[in-house]
């Protein structure tokens, strides 16, 4: 895992490339590397900052030089032991043995067609001295993120946005649209970049400059297709063994020359992983969080703790336990420079501090089991959705009387939260809604109307447009099966705009590399050959991945009730943090530059504080916004104009 950056015909490239490379020094504190060549009238710069796993020789180093093609990558290949050996026959002679090796090879053999044969997680640019091309790609699924900026013929490069940034002298202004998504979302979709001009290449595809300043763009893996295919396997009977397809892609995420350790919470998805892992890697080590006793009684949440113990016990691996108890105050602007944009979700955190403790004591990788619930319809947003369809059959005056009864009720009082009461609030905010709008309803912060009424009026447009792009792409499919399209939707939008973005971000900022075995192409092949009634059981989400961990795992922690990897926010919200929340209402930047309207806010807060509605996720997000904006308009020269 690493970081990467590279100019092409970018005006002062050189000094522009080193600074890139600099900003990304948390992402590879291994090494460094450079590389420049003439270009026309102008120069290629390629640079590189390196985390060793595979290969911690020299033969590894990057930016990755022979014959005429330079390589500067960042991620893992897993079946790069089955490409090599595939080059080798072909008369391939390797120096070392790192997969960077190996992407270049098959590189140089296929090009282009080489990028459906991997299978790992990756962004990359290569460059070919004879005809002076420069080809950048990113995974299939967006595991890996690159971010680019064109200006005329030429391109910058980098793995963060926030080097862009820094690159750029400050000259780069906030986009207002990817603003009102992250309020919307509680981060930015892939669609958007939260600075005007960048853009993420998206998964699964590739973009190529050439010397005369033309462009060109190819797709070589489309998620929507995968589906499609996956339901006409479905259609035809085919069942994959999917505990065969896990672990197979778990014991090829451990591929490493370093420590491998795990994330496990006790819930069903890193203890499946970690079991599978335990088998490979006798003795591996877990890592586990926990809160302050004060702050999870307040929260009502579960006793995770006791499951990972339980799963670490039965398994023998060695678990460290790390208790959240963090100086928010002083986190929250560190997190929100590392996120590059804004996120609100504070699982960012726990990544952070798990991480940072494993780098502590030596281990530079984990696996994760991110991507599980988006794939195999675990949220509790997809039951939710599956029962809002019955609800609907409920004669309308019981629905009228119902919310009016639940709307009554508190979600917390000065002692503790009241999570079912927040649970059914949440649910009768979007179960009479059509499907697009209430699966969009079931997970993001505000609808329509409260939307337009937190923001500026002039973004009014905006709003539209981003709401209107979230039904394009829920839309966008062939699939007769209501969970599989709320697993596609999930897989297109909130695992590669959320979820993957801050397991990144967060991981390396500590340094580390974190591994999504669940988000693999295998895996998610088989996932849509997987009818939605074998995931959603019953009340069961998930059906299908607990009668594969079944084999392996206790019955209590396969069937046990699902936790959440976040943070006790309103406990947080209560005390920690409730002087921050004051600040951004009467002083912050948001509200003085009429981007966000204090009255909206402070509605938010009044019922926060009266207990009659749970709004501590949306005021995080209100100050992760603010606290990422600061930062970005502190450059020289920064446009801070945020209106449309």
């Amino acid at each position: 895992m690493c970081g990467i950056a590279g100019t092409y015909s970018w005006p002062d490239g050189k000094r522009v490339t080193d600074r890139l490379t600099d900003t990304l020094a948390h992402r590879g504190p291994d090494g460094a590397g450079r590389y420049s060549h003439p270009l026309g009238d102008g120069e290629v710069h390629l640079g590189h900052r390196r985390l060793a796993v595979i290969d911690l020789s020299a033969t590894g180093a990057q930016p990755m030089a022979a014959d005429g093609l330079v390589l500067t990558y960042n991620g893992e290949l897993y079946n790069a032991p089955e490409l090599r050996a595939e080059l080798a026959a072909h008369g391939v002679r390797f120096r070392g043995t790192s997969d960077t090796e190996v992407l270049l090879e098959a590189w140089r053999r296929w090009g282009t067609d080489c990028l459906p044969r991997l299978r790992g997680m990756f962004a990359f640019g290569v460059f070919d001295e004879r005809t002076g091309d420069l080809v950048l790609a990113r995974d299939q699924l967006g595991i890996k993120p690159l971010f680019l900026l064109r200006r005329g013929t030429g391109l910058v490069f980098a793995s963060e946005l926030k080097a862009l940034a820094a690159a750029t002298g400050g000259s780069m202004q906030v986009d207002p649209a990817a603003m009102v998504a992250s309020l919307l979302y509680y981060w930015v979709p892939d669609s958007r970049c939260a600075l005007r001009g960048a853009e993420k290449l998206p998964p699964g595809s590739w973009l190529r400059c050439r010397p005369d300043g033309r462009v060109e763009r190819g797709r070589y893996w489309d998620l929507r297709q995968v589906a499609a295919e996956g339901r006409e396997r479905a259609r035809a009977g085919e069942r994959p063994d999917l505990a065969a397809v896990v672990e197979e892609s778990t014991r090829r995420h451990l591929l490493s020359d370093v420590p491998v350790a795990t994330f496990l919470s006790g819930g069903l998805d890193s203890s499946y992983l970690t079991a599978l892992a335990a088998r490979d890697r006798p003795g591996i080590s877990a890592y586990t969080i926990g809160f302050r006793a004060e702050d999870a009684r307040f929260e009502a949440m579960p006793d995770d703790l006791r499951h990972a113990r339980r799963v670490a016990e039965r398994f023998g691996v060695d678990l460290r336990e790390i208790e959240i108890a963090p100086d928010v105050l002083d986190l929250l602007p560190r997190m929100t420079y590392h996120l590059d944009e804004p996120i609100g979700d504070p699982a960012a955190i726990n990544t952070f501090l798990i991480c940072s403790a494993a780098r502590e004591a030596g281990v530079k990788v984990l696996l994760s089991g991110m991507g599980a619930d988006e794939l195999f319809a675990g949220y509790r947003k997809h039951l939710a959705n599956l029962l809002a369809v019955r609800y609907r059959r409920v004669p309308r005056p019981l629905r009228r009387g119902l919310s009016r009864a639940v709307d009554r009720l508190p979600v917390a009082s000065a002692r503790r939260g009241y999570r079912s009461v927040r649970f059914a609030k949440r649910f009768l905010s979007f179960a009479d809604l059509p499907e697009e709008t209430a699966f969009r309803r079931s997970y993001t912060m505000y609808d329509r109307d409260e939307l337009l009424a937190l923001v500026d009026p002039d973004l009014a447009g905006t709003v539209e447009d981003v709401l209107t792009e979230h039904a394009d792409v829920y839309r966008d499919n062939e699939l007769d099966d209501f969970v599989n399209r709320m697993c596609l939707a999930d897989a297109r939008m909130f695992l590669p705009g959320l979820n993957l973005t801050y397991t990144d971000r967060s991981s390396m900022a500590a340094s580390t590399e974190v591994r999504v075995p669940y988000v693999d192409v295998e895996v998610v092949r088989a996932a849509f050959a997987v009818p939605g009634e074998r995931k959603i059981a019953g009340r069961q989400g998930k059906a299908v991945l607990k009668k594969a961990a079944a084999s392996i795992l206790p019955e209590e922690i396969v069937y046990r009730p699902k936790g959440l990897f976040s943070a006790p926010l309103r406990a947080w919200m209560s005390r920690d943090l409730a002087p921050l929340v004051r600040e951004v209402l009467h002083d912050g930047v948001l509200v003085e530059s009429g981007f966000l309207r204090r009255e909206a806010l402070e509605r938010l807060v009044a019922e926060d504080a009266a207990g009659q509605r749970d709004h501590a996720k949306h005021l995080w997000h209100v100050l992760t916004l603010e606290y990422w904006y600061r930062g970005a308009t502190s450059g020289v020269g920064h446009n801070s104009q945020l209106t449309a």
